[in-house]
This record gives structure tokens, sequence and C-alpha cells, in this order.
């Protein structure tokens, strides 16, 4: 998958230090200098976090021929994003901040005015035609006013991605999703309101004067509210609600938007990935971690989950199956397996698996779908997905401390697998009657 993202990129540099004394000169507190960190912000930022999630990533850019447009270039370059650089007359603006004790004394704006970027040589226009989903990451210096490059995103086929800015100019015609936050949707619609009712009807209000598919208006903590074609909006809440630096939160917001959109999902599923990314990267979780909705899926969460546990001399617990149609029955073996140790790794039999042992027709929920519904359970910590018939494969280098079985069984076919690291099998109750099959056969006698 290939994002291409395009906007204004600026210099963040932020200088940590500690203030003990006051100016004899003036009545300004003294900053300490201790750290300086440099990062790439605006649409740079954008590309940086979904680079970091492993996607292919262009960004497409005005950088001038100073000090911070080459520093700009080589942060963007270690970061594996590949950059198209439009010619920027003046200086490459920069961001500076001097924090003391987590908190920003003092921000100091560099590059003055902005002044529109140079041509657009055709490598540019050739990019657009090729992205699977396209980001204009808006910050009102005049990126997105360039009359080629708006030119040729409304001719893209790909999912676009609109983050406007209030200095900026509209989206183009039919643009898949915009995302204002609440400040800036009330600016830019006019509407004076607060609140939820407010954040509504600027979003109805935007979406029919820039010929939009949907807007969305971010509201921070509040999550956020999606205006669709229908009257009514869908309301996306946040996670968790945590305290941090939300500088930044509106980039992982429409990068995890364009990157879903990217994969073939709905407005609204794109809509609750973004509102996930942007929560995440507020609480100071910039890389994913087994615990918490999909995170909790695959191979490498889940090792990474079983190497914590171990290493604070925990017990890993693993169960498995094909959970079809997730009833009682499950809920009842999962809830138990899970207090028999300190985490439980779900091992989910492949839709392929399934079809091998089942038959025909089975699965009736696709392997995508079930891992999602395990994982949204608060007693399973991880899910692994197997394609062979037994889950031997998987256990071998999972490792499990307890294999756990809901059921009547005598034995256990993974005994001998489980017993070659020390490991142990147990069964615990199953609720009579409760069963995928005779689920399905009732609802065929009917």
């Amino acid at each position: 998958m290939r994002l291409v993202i395009i906007g204004d990129t600026l210099l963040d540099r932020d200088v940590h230090g500690t203030v003990s004394r006051i100016a004899p000169d003036a009545p300004a507190p003294v900053l300490d200098e201790e750290t300086v960190d440099e990062r790439p912000g605006g649409a740079g930022l954008a590309a940086v976090l979904a680079a970091q999630q492993g996607h292919e990533v262009a960004l497409v850019t005005a950088l001038a021929s100073d000090a911070a447009g080459a520093r700009l270039s080589e942060l963007l370059s270690a970061a594996g994003i590949e950059v198209y650089a439009l010619p920027l007359p003046g200086a490459t603006p920069e961001k500076i901040r001097l924090r003391a004790g987590g908190q920003v004394l003092l921000r100091l704006d560099r590059g003055g005015p902005a002044q529109p970027p140079g041509d657009a040589p055709q490598a540019v226009v050739d990019l657009l035609r090729e992205a699977d989903a396209i980001l204009v990451s808006d910050y009102g210096r005049g990126v997105a006013r360039h009359p080629a490059l708006r030119a040729a995103i409304e001719e893209s086929k790909a999912p676009v991605v609109w983050d406007p800015h209030p200095n900026g100019p509209p989206p183009v015609p039919n643009v898949r999703l915009v995302t204002p936050n609440e400040s800036e949707a009330r600016r830019l619609s006019g509407d004076a309101g607060r609140g939820l009712s407010s954040a509504q009807r600027a979003g109805h209000t935007l979406r029919q004067r820039w010929q939009a598919g949907a807007v969305v208006v971010t509201r921070g903590a509040e999550g956020a509210v999606l205006c669709q074609g229908g009257p009514t909006p869908l309301v996306v809440p946040v996670p968790e609600t945590s305290g941090g630096d939300t500088c930044g939160a509106g980039d992982a917001f429409a990068a995890a938007a364009a990157v879903a959109l990217a994969g073939g999902a709905l407005v609204s599923e794109a809509v609750a990935a973004a509102v996930n990314a942007a929560s995440a990267y507020v609480s100071g979780s910039r890389e994913e971690e087994p615990g918490t909705g999909e995170e909790r899926i695959g191979a490498d969460q889940a090792g990474r989950l079983v190497a914590e546990v171990h290493a604070r001399g925990g017990t890993v617990v693993a169960t498995g199956g094909c959970f079809d149609l997730l009833h009682t029955g499950h809920l009842a073996t999962l809830k138990a397996a899970r207090a028999l140790g300190d985490c439980l790794i779900v091992c989910l039999n492949s839709d392929d698996s399934v079809r091998e042992l089942k038959g025909e027709g089975r699965p009736l929920t696709r392997q995508d779908d079930r891992s999602r519904l395990l994982a949204a359970l608060d007693c399973v910590d991880a899910v692994v997905i197997f394609d062979e018939p037994t889950p031997e494969s998987v256990l071998t280098w999972l490792r499990p401390d307890v294999w756990v079985k809901g059921g009547d069984y005598d034995t256990l076919p993974e005994t001998e697998v489980v017993e070659r690291w020390g490991g142990q099998t147990v069964i615990v109750p199953y609720l009579d009657g409760r069963s995928t099959t005779k689920t399905i056969a009732q609802a065929r006698r009917r």
C-alpha cells in the first residue's frame, strides 16, 4: 500500500531545560538548555506516523534551500519516506518551543509569511496517479493551493482524505473524507455554537459546501462526529481519556483514516480506526502494544506478550478453536482459561483450516471478524491465527505454560507437544448445549 501525503512541512524543534532564576535585565525566566529534539512537523509528521506503521509513504511538500530544509530532508529520509520537494521561495518554516518541566514557556516561529511553491514536476503528477490513498495535510502555507497538485488530486481514483486549515483553500470536490477539528469546523462554517449539535451542523454545512463524501469533526476527548449523507451523525467516542500533548493528534488521525480507506475500510470504520490512533498518540503509546482492541491480533503481538509475562515470572495460558459463531459456551471457556494465569492467548483456526475441519460452507464468519470479536473481550489478551488443522506449530513457538480446552475430553492431543517444555494441559467446564454446529442446525430447521 502506497500512501501519498501532500502538504506543508515545517521543522519542529523542542528545546528542553530547567528554570531556576529570573533574568536580571528583564522580568523573564532564564531557561538553561539541556537537550534539543528535532522532528518533521505538519505534513511531515503525518508522513512519519504513517511510515512508523510500516506503510510505503511518499511526501509531496515544499522546502527551501536552507539549513532547516536540509535538516528536514535528512529526518524524512531517515524515516524511510520518499520526498518530492517543490522549490520554496524564502525560508523553510520552523516552530521552536522552549520547554521546562513539561510546559511550553515560549514558541518562536521562523520562516516568515507563506509563499507559493514552485512548479510541480511530471513525476509528482505520475505519483498521484499511482497512489493507493492520498492525504492532503494542509497547514495553510500554500502547497494545497498548488493548481497542478489540485488538478491531479481531483483526477485521482484513490480515496482522498483532506485535513483542512482555516488559512488554506477548500478541498477539491468529491473528497472521500474531510477532517477538521471542532475549532476549525466552527470557523470555516461560521457556526458560533458549542457542543455536539454545533459540530453536527458545521459538519453537514461543510460537507455540502465542499461536495465531500463525508466530514468528520474531531472533538478531542469528546471523540469525533461523522457527517455523511443522512441527517443523523455517527459519534465515535475515544477508547480512553488520558493526559498528554495533543500537538500532532490531528496528523495521527488523518494518516490513520487514509491508511484504513486504502485498505478498503468503510468511512465509518476508517474514522473509528483514526480515533483509536489519535488517542494512542496523545496518551504516548506511539507504538502498538498488545492489550487493546485490534492491537491484540497477530503473531508479533502475541510473541511480545509471552516474553513480557515470562520476564516477570507470570503464567501464559493459551486455548484454541474455530470460534465461528461466538456464544456463551465459548465465553465460559475463555473466562475460565484466563483465570488460570496472567494472560490468555487464543490460537484461532484460519478460514482454510476451518473449511478443512468442518467442510464447505464453514466458517460462517471470516477470520478477520472472528479475531476482532475475540480481541474485543476483556478476558483475551492476544489472538494468533494459524492455517494448519491443529495448533501444534503455533504452540511450539508460543510455548504456553498452560493449554486449555473446554468440554468433556478424556485426553487432549496437544498434551504431548505442551509437555516438551514442561507445560500443562487442562480441561475446563463447558456449558452443555451450546455449540456452533447446534446453533446452525437449529437455524436451518427454522
